[in-house]
């Protein structure tokens, strides 16, 4: 899916990239602290729903300007924009079973960054992840599954040496290893990080409390 998307991106013109992204450009610090105190009205109960307007779609249908990427599980439990109490144009959305990090999602952080300057990369992880749960049984996989499951297994090994509970471990390991992929990304994220342009971070959610915690 992200292969088609990313292709037909190709297709419109850079300078066009480049006048959508005009107005953006927002500090990673200020885009993390948006983040996080939207997820804690929403942990709270107290989600405001913004962005949500007719107005606002008319707004966005002209250009979207967007303050953070999250890439995140495909997971129906964890649909990012409720996480942190977001609405429509404000956050770069990239989803696949434990966000896994291949061509496809580098190529869609990419374009986020270099053509609507958003300076956040959050990498949100989650509990009970099942494509984590698959990697971390040792069971045999089928179909495409199997792809997912050698892309986590890194972050599975890792973990068994580790005490605790082992799917908590691999999640925690898998957020980690997926932020780390993209910061080293070569020739553009790396380049954007080392140089302090771009911010990449690693966050866990917790299913039953609706938290997020940032990962170091």
């Amino acid at each position: 899916m992200y292969g088609r998307l990313f292709a037909a991106l190709l297709m419109i013109p850079v300078a066009n990239w480049a006048a959508e992204g005009a107005d953006s450009g927002v500090r990673a610090d200020v885009a993390l602290k948006r983040l996080m105190e939207g997820n804690k009205r929403y942990v709270a109960s107290k989600s405001v729903h913004p962005d949500q307007t007719s107005k606002r779609r008319r707004e966005v249908a002209q250009a979207q300007h967007p303050y953070a990427v999250v890439l995140g599980c495909s997971d129906s439990r964890v649909p990012p924009e409720l996480v942190f109490d977001e609405g429509l144009g404000d956050l770069f959305v990239i989803r696949d079973a434990g966000h896994v990090v291949d061509d496809d999602v580098l190529g869609s952080i990419e374009y986020a960054v270099e053509h609507l300057h958003v300076n956040l990369v959050l990498v949100l992880g989650h509990e009970k992840c099942g494509a984590v749960q698959a990697a971390a049984s040792g069971q045999a996989a089928h179909g495409h599954v199997v792809s997912l499951v050698k892309a986590i297994q890194p972050a599975v090994d890792e973990a068994r040496k580790q005490p605790g509970d082992l799917v908590h471990n691999c999640v925690i390991a898998n957020a980690l290893r997926s932020a780390r992929l993209i910061r080293e990304s070569e020739p553009v994220m790396k380049h954007l990080v080392d140089s302090g342009k771009v911010k990449v971070v690693a966050a866990d959610y917790d299913l039953a409390t609706g938290k997020v915690i940032l990962l170091k």
